[in-house]
């Protein structure tokens, strides 16, 4: 398991730098940010000076090797905007985008989940056309239409929550039910299918022909093996929530990574785009591998074959 765990981090190390590789050469295709940090009537004398100052005056390949050995030093660079370490400016992010991913997947696995097998175990029934209808729903509304339809019924109409910002619990609820839904749509169609799947194998028939009733069966026995397919799209959602939900944060004002990182692509300022795909990069990479290793806990032959490709 050690040497496993071992080889993924490694791999995922390689991955991260070609993510910001990409990342690094696509910016600086995008133009020049001293004329977005600069006004248009500065002399080019004092772009020149500036533009030296920030180091982009130097070829690319030089900029890329500086970058790479601060990289290893864990130092990213400064804001350009902001002149405060990039790499702190993205953390301070991470708990808000924390909060809100993990609010939105509670919603989504607890609206998706029993969803998905409801609809499996009443195929083909008025109640399985409701789940699969409203999950249809819920993947093709957009996530800024349910967030402004949350703000106008839950704010404006009712006056329960805020519209927007940062708090306690009520700032939270909105957002959380914005990306949750999204989610859970995607989570019970998955359920549904992992779990018709499932109940079609002969030691469910087994189950049943011994007298177990139905909640033993469908949740003892199908529910568990079917969960493998779920914990993938669970890791996936999440992965995504954690990488900032750009839509959700600038609708409800939230100071989540993604708007951060809107707000640096906008400006230009290089350190904190850099900044925010390594550590995005860096959480994709550990929820796959928490991913990986919840396999062998639902099916103890994952781990087996895993211990003999070793």
């Amino acid at each position: 398991m050690f040497k496993y765990v071992i080889r993924r981090l490694l791999y995922a190390m390689l991955t991260v730098l070609g993510v910001v590789t990409i990342v690094f050469i696509l910016q600086r295709t995008t133009g020049d940010p001293i004329a977005v940090l600069l006004p248009a009537d500065v002399p080019l004398e004092e772009q020149a000076r500036f533009r030296a100052i920030l180091g982009l005056d130097q070829p690319l390949h030089i900029q890329y090797v500086k970058f790479l050995m601060g990289m290893v030093r864990g130092d990213l660079g400064y804001s350009y905007r902001q002149g405060a370490p990039a790499l702190t400016l993205v953390l301070e992010r991470v708990p808000p985008t924390l909060k809100l991913a993990a609010a939105g997947m509670a919603i989504a696995i607890a609206i998706g989940l029993p969803a998905g097998v409801l609809a499996a175990v009443n195929r083909g029934t008025a109640l399985d056309r409701l789940v699969m209808s409203s999950a249809l729903v819920g993947q093709a509304m957009p996530v800024y239409w349910t967030g402004i339809l949350l703000i106008l019924l839950l704010s404006v109409r009712l006056r329960w929550l805020p519209a927007i910002g940062y708090g306690g619990v009520k700032s939270l609820i909105m957002p959380a039910l914005a990306v949750g839904s999204y989610s859970a749509a995607r989570i019970a169609r998955m359920t549904r299918s992992s779990m018709l799947d499932v109940l079609r194998m002969d030691y469910v028939r087994t189950a049943r022909s011994k007298g177990l009733n139905n909640r033993s069966v469908v949740v003892g026995h199908a529910l568990r093996n079917a969960l493998i397919p779920i914990v993938t799209v669970l890791g996936m959602e999440f992965g995504s929530l954690m990488g900032g939900s750009v839509i959700v944060e600038t609708v409800f004002a939230w100071p989540g990574v993604g708007r951060l990182a809107v707000n640096a692509i906008m400006g230009r300022d290089y350190p904190v785009v850099q900044a925010v795909v390594i550590v995005v990069s860096a959480i994709f990479v550990l929820i796959n591998l928490g991913v990986d290793l919840t396999y062998g806990l639902l099916d103890p032959r994952i781990s087996i074959a895993n211990s003999r490709k070793r």
